[in-house]
């Protein structure tokens, strides 16, 4: 029955990194390979299914789903504000005929974004804005993976900006301010240098979407003063979330769902008028691929939360960590091997394998154990390999799928034109990083 679960498991992964080819959503592969897996190892279980289902089930089901439900609540932020015209100032700070300052304004705002919103939702607000305002397809795919490479990268320096980052941390893996801190140089290097050589393959001038026009008559429209308390209490609420879980000891996602609440509550107030008088309150062309594409991307973590959880009560996980220690012994290959497989399979899978491979040590009694204790640089090493090199491809990462649905990308044109780009980014930010570790330990 075990050989048939990880053959199965292997199945699933194969399906996932082929999603492009065999056309079958990966959301959907994940979810059977996670319930399927549950089902035979609660059938070769035998007598003990109750203690299995009440104790052992729920346990994982319960670690993920607050998971889920922080990225539920955090969506609902970005839709409340969103609908209410919280971020045009995005499209009017991006109005401009400068391709440099175009450019390099949206990878700004997407890097900060990502780094307090899930990356995929960072992404696709910016791919609508960057379609909105670009005529050109050549431009729209050389920015967008821009994009791309900033959303992961700004998501991979804070504990809320990825779901991989928030799985390290909910897992005690990580602390807030030391995974910033050792975080945000390499992350800011493996932003800037793709970005930096992308910059030359695009015009000084760029190819103004001419057919779009902002529509500055619409009483119903929120007053800007509006607009920015809303954005002001969602921003610096979801940045107020890892405080709120070292007060209280509760799970993340309680943070989330207040400040939800708080965004809610201004949002009844300040739309009072037209809640009362039957009128919509969300803006015209409010696109709905927001929602979409985040609950795919709920969906595919659950159900690969699932096939994970089922190989680590079989024992696969702990069995691969003992053939790591044997034959590699190694985290700095472990952590390039991750990053190059996450190219091809997605991030999210990779580093919530990884993160189960190894239990979080709460002292070393080695140098090598070292790396395992929290903030340990093996939690560090994995999401920088698996955030960055799952740019390499667009396959790698829910961002670069949803530029390949946005604008139709090849796998082939990302890798002739984006790939080797991203190679450079990533080598820089290890020796940023591992630069950074030496100044620390020597001062």
């Amino acid at each position: 029955m075990t050989i048939a679960i990880v053959v199965l498991m292997l199945l699933a992964y194969l399906l996932i990194a082929t999603e492009h080819v065999t056309h079958i959503n990966k959301a959907t592969t994940a979810m059977f390979a996670g319930v399927v897996g549950w089902i035979l190892y609660i059938i070769y279980v035998g007598p003990d299914k109750a203690e299995i289902a009440e104790h052992v089930f729920v346990r994982h089901s319960a670690y993920f789903c607050s998971i889920v439900l922080y990225l539920l609540s955090t969506m609902a932020i970005v839709e409340v504000l969103s609908d209410n015209g919280c971020f045009d100032f995005i499209t009017n700070f991006l109005r401009t005929r400068s391709m440099p300052r175009f450019l390099w304004g949206t990878v700004l705002i997407t890097f900060l974004l990502s780094a307090n919103l899930d990356n995929l939702t960072t992404v696709v607000l910016m791919l609508i804005i960057v379609r909105r305002l670009l005529a050109s397809r050549r431009q729209r795919l050389y920015v967008g993976a821009a994009v791309v490479v900033a959303a992961c990268c700004g998501g991979s320096f804070t504990v809320i900006g990825d779901v991989t980052t928030l799985m390290l941390w909910t897992r005690g893996a990580v602390t807030p301010t030391a995974f910033a801190q050792a975080m945000t140089l390499p992350a800011l290097v493996a932003t800037f240098i793709p970005v930096l050589l992308i910059s030359y393959e695009l015009p000084d001038t760029l190819d103004i979407n001419r057919r779009h026009f902002v529509f500055l008559g619409d009483d119903s429209a929120m007053p800007l003063w509006q607009r920015c308390v809303m954005l002001f209490f969602g921003i610096v609420g979801l940045w107020f979330v890892p405080t709120f879980h070292r007060l209280t000891l509760l799970p993340p996602f309680l943070g989330s769902l207040c400040v939800l609440g708080v965004v809610w509550v201004l949002n009844e107030v300040f739309n009072r008028s037209s809640i009362r008088s039957d009128q919509p309150i969300f803006l015209p062309g409010s696109d709905r691929r927001l929602q979409y594409e985040v609950l795919q991307v709920i969906m595919f973590f659950i159900g690969v939360a699932l096939s994970v959880s089922v190989l680590v009560e079989i024992g696969a996980m702990q069995s691969v960590g003992r053939w790591l220690d044997t034959y590699v012994h190694d985290i700095y290959v472990i952590s390039v091997f991750l990053g190059l497989l996450s190219a091809v399979l997605d991030n999210v899978c990779l580093v919530l394998s990884a993160v189960n491979i190894y239990d979080v040590l709460p002292e070393a009694s080695t140098t090598y154990q070292q790396f395992f204790t929290q903030n340990g640089q093996y939690w560090h090493l994995v999401v920088l390999s698996a955030c960055v090199g799952g740019c390499l491809l667009p396959i790698g990462c829910t961002a670069g799928y949803a530029l390949m649905k946005s604008e139709d990308t090849s796998v082939w044109w990302y890798f002739r034109h984006i790939s080797g780009k991203v190679v450079l980014g990533w080598i820089a930010a290890l020796i940023t990083y591992f630069g950074l570790d030496y100044v620390v330990n020597v001062m």
